[in-house]
């Protein structure tokens, strides 16, 4: 290889893998469609969508006449007997037939139409069912998005609170220089730099773990490149109380995918009753039939030619009687279309069914329709429960968070401002540094519970009633579609 071809080469495979390093970092919009696109779970709902969609085709092609036709051709091979001298011989021998059948249903039971009707409900189902596997599946992503967004300002924070520390200790060492302070004051403030150390370690391996989550949820595999759009969130709790729990469930039954699937399915559910009835219903249906044969034998026929044939003596002159038998000649066989024509045949009629007993079977059905029934309307009465009981839930847990983070904005503010002072008299030698350290490491605890308290307050509410995820976002968020 040339020089200048070798150097282009290391150019271009350098700006490769540079490229691949490069990923751009995706949105929360990107990284939902992403998910609902790829999930497997999503998939799997979207093939039982079509399959209620093929078995409503099915439903439809009840209701049309069923038409078939058949042919056969048959070959006789071995012993037979010729037509022309009546022996028996080895020979071989065919014929074709042909047939064709019709059949239309007249009446039985509304069951067709029952049957259609309940393809349409599963169809409807299987929607909601769909909808709801892709809420789960956004819900899911967008939490596992602010995971990762209060993990980079968690590891911000710790960042930032070693950094503070670095300067004490730079700041103490020069104290120590002057003379006002002893090495004792720079050990401890140096252990707490190595703890603090740590927390940043532990707060860089949370974020990875929060990223390489987030990216098995959309089935990528270059962990190490994966990465989203950072963007300073706040909690708008305010948000979180503008409507009574009460009011939220009365909304929520109107709107829930989960609550339309289990209404959708009672109805499923009555109409099976319907068609477990119908099979206790006498049923009307219209047959027509035609058949007929071809042979391919061949046929029998006079030849012209006439023989005296001896049949008896006259007794008194033994004189033999003789009758004139004309010869057989065989010949081909009739032509295929009258055979056709000849041989055909016909048959129509009404077909009526009257079930009188069965075993049971029919009557056990019909019950055991009515036992789905039921439990099919306990279900949705258990999942009007359960919603009503996440709803009083996700709210007292917003309204405390709202509390709690409140408190912990006014701790922060606290600590912050006690720590600026002990800052000054720390230098003015007023303060010992485990005095100073445990100032300190309360304002650090209460930046740190702050942040969480942050992030308790993202993930204190559930599903809206719509069905969607709302998330309490800034407006930065409230224009990611979900």
């Amino acid at each position: 290889m040339k020089p200048i071809q070798l150097f282009f080469t290391v150019i271009l495979l350098f700006l490769g893998i540079h490229l691949k390093a490069q990923i751009q970092p995706m949105s929360l919009t990107e990284c939902v469609l992403m998910a609902v696109e790829k999930n497997i779970s999503v998939k799997q709902s979207e093939l039982s969508l079509n399959d209620a969609e093929i078995n409503k085709d099915d439903a439809k092609g009840n209701f049309f006449p069923t038409v078939n036709a058949q042919a056969n051709h048959t070959w006789n091979i071995g012993l037979n007997q010729d037509i022309t001298r009546g022996l028996l011989e080895n020979k071989t021998t065919q014929y074709t037939s042909f047939g064709a059948s019709f059949n239309v249903d007249i009446y039985n039971g509304l069951r067709n139409l029952n049957q259609l009707h309940r393809a349409n409900l599963a169809i409807l189902a299987g929607e909601y069912q769909l909808e709801d596997m892709k809420d789960d599946v956004r819900l899911m992503v967008a939490n596992a998005y602010l995971q990762i967004l209060f993990n980079v300002e968690i590891l911000a924070v710790q960042k930032s609170q070693l950094e503070i520390t670095r300067k004490d200790a730079e700041r103490t060492q020069s104290m120590i220089d002057a003379g006002t302070k002893v090495k004792y004051d720079l050990l401890e403030i140096e252990a707490t730099m190595a703890t603090q150390d740590q927390s940043v370690i532990q707060a860089e391996n949370n974020l990875r773990l929060s990223k390489i989550n987030l990216a098995q949820m959309l089935l990528i595999t270059d962990y190490e490149n994966f990465n989203v759009v950072n963007i300073d969130v706040e909690a708008p709790f305010g948000q979180i109380l503008f409507e009574k729990p009460k009011d939220i469930f009365e909304k929520a039954l109107t709107h829930r995918k989960d609550i339309k699937l289990s209404m959708t399915n009672i109805a499923i559910a009555e109409k099976d009753v319907e068609l477990a009835k119908g099979t206790l219903q006498p049923s009307l249906s219209a047959y027509y039939g035609y058949n007929t044969r071809v042979s391919y034998a061949d046929r029998i026929t006079g030849d012209g030619k006439f023989t005296d044939v001896p049949i008896g003596f006259v007794s008194s002159t033994k004189e033999p009687v003789l009758r004139s038998v004309e010869g057989n000649k065989a010949i081909g066989a009739v032509p295929f279309g009258e055979q056709f024509d000849r041989n055909a045949g016909h048959n129509i009629g009404l077909r009526l069914n009257i079930p009188i007993f069965n075993g049971f079977t029919a009557r056990n059905r019909v019950e055991r329709s009515k036992v789905n029934l039921l439990r099919s309307q306990n279900q949705l009465e258990q999942e009007k429960l359960n919603l009503e009981n996440t709803i009083n839930q996700a709210y007292n847990n917003a309204e405390g968070a709202y509390k709690f983070y409140e408190a912990a904005q006014k701790t922060e503010l606290a600590r912050r401002k006690a720590y600026e002072d002990a800052i000054n008299r720390f230098e003015a030698g007023v303060m010992n540094v485990f005095d100073f350290n445990q100032i300190k490491q309360r304002y650090e605890n209460a930046a740190s519970d702050a942040v969480r308290a942050k992030s308790n307050g993202f993930t204190s509410r559930r599903r809206s009633p719509d069905g969607l995820v709302r998330l309490l976002r800034p407006s930065s968020l409230v224009k990611e579609t979900l």
